[in-house]
């Protein structure tokens, strides 16, 4: 069953056609990851959909329309966005900026706190004082403290050591079992490890759909990508 559908969606910001004619479909309860090479539009593409850039063409959740409406309205339809880079409350704790993002009666703090055990011995600590990829655990964690219909998830696992990338991915996996999500991530170990689809973009256009066995092919992979079909 479809959960979120983009028909023919474009954007333009300050005069630059950067979505032309975006065309895809997101299953429900699976994980689709937006590839592509930097600067073709998968970031933006997150963002139409959070109608944090204004679109034209259609945007569904579950049949309802979401081009035209405000971004609160949309958050609170369950749907979820880890920004790429992060966007935490530098000046407020870890339990602050976690407490700010709660929406539901019952937040998930045991999910969190499971996924990541570091964040609540550091639930007092200034979040600006946080490595980059605790900060990550805090950008993740503040969506999955609530039921969300949808996750759109950009780049978790930019600029992070190994063995944060490690568990990012674990805990990306995790909760893969159980929500709709929408991945634009650059490792393609990940993308394999979690998605069950993939889309590649390139220059605003969606230019393959297909399954994550693709990326076993490193011709594939080196004529869409750009990159060889390791981990980069």
């Amino acid at each position: 069953m479809t959960h979120l559908a983009l028909n023919d969606v474009h954007v333009t910001i300050k005069g630059s056609h950067i979505l032309q004619g975006v065309t895809f479909e997101v299953p429900e309860n699976k994980v689709v990851a937006l590839l592509g090479r930097n600067g073709v539009g998968k970031s933006t593409t997150l963002k139409a959909i959070m109608g944090l850039y204004p679109a034209t063409g259609s945007i569904t959740l579950n049949n309802k329309e979401l081009v035209g409406t405000k971004t609160h309205h949309i958050v609170r339809s369950g749907l979820a966005y880890v920004p790429e880079d992060r966007e935490i409350f530098a000046s407020l704790t870890v339990k602050e900026n976690l407490s700010l993002a709660e929406r539901d009666k019952n937040p998930h703090y045991d999910l969190v706190y499971s996924l990541f055990p570091e964040l609540k011995t550091r639930s007092g600590q200034r979040a600006g004082t946080l490595s980059g990829g605790q900060q990550q655990m805090v950008a993740i964690s503040r969506v999955l403290l609530n039921k969300n219909s949808l996750l759109l998830i950009d780049e978790p696992t930019k600029g992070l050591a190994p063995k944060l990338v490690t568990e990012v991915a674990d805990a990306l996996a995790k909760v893969s079992g159980s929500s709709t999500m929408l991945l634009v991530e650059q490792n393609l170990a990940l993308v394999k490890r979690v998605a069950e689809h993939i889309i590649v973009m390139d220059q605003g256009k969606v230019v393959f759909t297909g399954g994550p066995e693709n990326l076993r092919n490193e011709e594939f992979v080196k004529r869409m990508l750009g990159v060889s079909g390791g981990s980069h």
